[in-house]
């Protein structure tokens, strides 16, 4: 462009002049000067361009692995005791975020302030009785972990009477309803984990091995809600659900969050509850029912809810205590379109402690999310070092409460701090790659988005491809922050490390440290380790940062892909 703009001024300076000079040396000096102004010009442009490379490029090397070992090491050591929402922890979570950001001059993303207070209801649900089915008593954490969203002190369930609906999934899109012909008003339903689509592994069905919402957790207790079941059973399966039952009594044991019910503005269930495969078997046995037929009826889009003719009774305290706790938001203002922002998310907060039969157990989250905690500092560090400003914003927000449902970024997604369809893309950062460098980025939800176009530019530096996640079954996707902005119709993209590691050294770290990732996971073993694969860590970092670079210097909004079941609400943001 400058090239062209050059040239048409010498033509048509050379033009007037020639027109309207007589003297024949005057013209042959006018146009070596002009000549001279066009050369000049032309190195400006060219200096420039190699300006924006080089400014590029700092960023893309700033980033200093002795800082993001020792943020990674704070964030999970004791002192922080596990980071759980309205705990001194979280309080010195904040301090530290807010810290970092000031020093760095970043903009604070909420007004004046670089904190968004994040109303919290926590209930610490204590069973004073033992889950009754039938004539078998079941043991607490070992058997069955039950808690409550009423915000009663107390709540029970009194011979309520057992219903088995399947994967309790209700999807007119699909033509699918597990409630069709049921009335399970004041009842408890038993529900498989999962959903039809994994089941059967049929991709004509659902989204085949790919798990969609209606196999989360999360949704299963919402939907026995709406249908205005009293209690909710999920039958726990490994492989299924993705974790053990381990992951179970850490995760719903001891405090729970939630967004206040003004915000949620949904019924909620009395008990909630889920119980190992063993009693879940022992229990269809007691019904005189077999459990592994039912399971297969339970595949088929014409399977009928069956009442199992026997009663469940548990009896709950609630200690209720409303608290806030803060996401903490930091912009970096871009010149030309300053209104447009690309968004770096990490969630900063873990389980916390928790005291169980007098054994105190500190869940550091080191991996989880520590690492993605420190990232969201390092690459806010690798923007704030280029000389020349961004044509876009680049927001930073590190949400609270994203182990207890997401509450953090539900309560952005429901209170932006700029409109939705300002929001260009979103990157989530939930737990870095720590399992060494890779030949391929691993992409959660491959094929869902146009940022993922942006994200294989970026991976072509580094000679890597995308490529699926291998294990779509466990609806990663729908399982961290970005999903909550998604369903609003914001794109997130959610990705890092990969599958193929670089060479035989990097398989030995991806071997070694890829075990403790997954039977740490929500367990108190996620501790900081030196013997972690660092150049993983610095590889995605720089990924992420080129792709929200590019994503800053061009005036495309990429969008969902056609099929995609976030495109209509993107298209309705983006064209009221």
């Amino acid at each position: 462009m400058y090239l062209f703009r050059s040239f048409l001024l010498v033509f048509l300076l050379s033009k007037t002049r020639l027109l309207y000079t007589k003297n024949f040396l005057s013209k042959i000096g006018f146009l070596c000067k002009t000549i001279l102004v066009f050369f000049l010009g032309y190195s400006s442009a060219v200096l420039s361009d190699n300006q924006k490379t080089d400014d590029f490029e700092k960023g893309y090397h700033h980033f200093n692995l002795t800082e993001i070992k020792s943020h990674i090491k704070l964030l999970a050591s004791d002192e922080f005791g596990g980071r759980a929402p309205a705990t001194q922890g979280d309080k010195l979570t904040t301090e530290l975020l807010v810290n970092e950001f000031t020093k760095m001059g970043l903009s604070p993303g909420n007004g004046k302030s670089f904190l968004q207070k994040v109303p919290l209801t926590s209930i610490v649900s204590t069973p004073t009785s033992q889950l009754k089915l039938g004539n078998k008593t079941l043991n607490y954490l070992t058997e069955f972990v039950a808690n409550s969203r009423k915000t009663q002190s107390q709540v029970s369930l009194n011979q309520s009477e057992l219903i088995f609906v399947g994967y309790g999934v209700n999807a007119p899109e699909y033509g699918w309803n597990d409630y069709a012909g049921i009335d399970v008003k004041g009842k408890t339903v038993v529900v498989l984990v999962n959903d039809p689509g994994y089941a059967t592994q049929d991709p004509e069905l659902f989204n085949g091995n790919t798990m969609t919402y209606y196999g989360r957790w999360i949704y299963k207790y919402e939907e026995a809600a709406r249908q205005g079941a009293a209690g909710a059973i999920i039958i726990h399966e490994t492989q299924p659900a993705s974790y053990g039952w381990n992951v179970i009594e850490s995760s719903w044991s001891g405090a729970q969050y939630h967004l206040p019910a003004s915000e949620v503005n949904e019924p909620v269930l009395d008990v909630e509850m889920w119980i190992t495969i063993e009693q879940a078997k022992a229990l269809f046995q007691q019904a005189k029912l077999n459990f592994e037929t039912l399971k297969q009826q339970a595949k088929n889009k014409d399977f009928k809810a069956v009442p199992l003719n026997l009663n469940a009774s548990i009896k709950l305290n609630n200690e209720i205590e409303s608290s806030s706790s803060n996401n903490i938001i930091a912009t970096l203002p871009g010149k030309k379109r300053p209104n447009e922002h690309i968004i770096y998310m990490a969630h900063w907060d873990h389980l916390g402690t928790t005291t169980v039969n007098g054994e105190t157990r500190i869940f550091n989250g080191a991996h989880d999310n520590a690492s993605g905690t420190a990232g969201i500092i390092a690459i806010a560090k690798a923007f704030r070092s280029l000389k020349q400003p961004l044509d876009r914003s680049v927001t930073f927000i590190a949400v609270t409460a994203e182990e207890q449902g997401r509450l953090g970024s539900r309560y952005f997604a429901n209170h932006p701090t700029m409109p939705l369809n300002q929001i260009v893309g979103l990157i989530n950062m939930d737990s870095l790659n720590i399992t060494g460098l890779k030949k391929d980025v691993r992409v959660v939800g491959f094929g869902k988005s146009e940022l993922e176009d942006y994200l294989s530019q970026a991976a072509q530096r580094q000679n890597r491809v995308l490529s699926p996640e291998p294990t779509p079954e466990r609806g990663y996707y729908y399982r961290s922050d970005h999903f909550s902005l998604a369903k609003k119709g914001v794109p997130g993209l959610s990705a890092g490390g990969g599958s193929q590691p670089l060479n035989d050294a990097q398989a030995k770290i991806a071997e070694s440290v890829g075990k403790m990732v997954g039977q740490c996971y929500h367990q108190e073993c996620d501790e900081y380790q030196e013997s972690w694969g660092w150049d993983g860590v610095i590889a995605d970092l720089q990924l992420y940062y080129e792709t929200g670079y590019l994503l800053a210097q061009t005036k495309q909004w990429p969008n969902w892909r056609e099929g995609t079941e976030f495109k209509a609400a993107r298209d309705n943001m983006m064209n009221p």
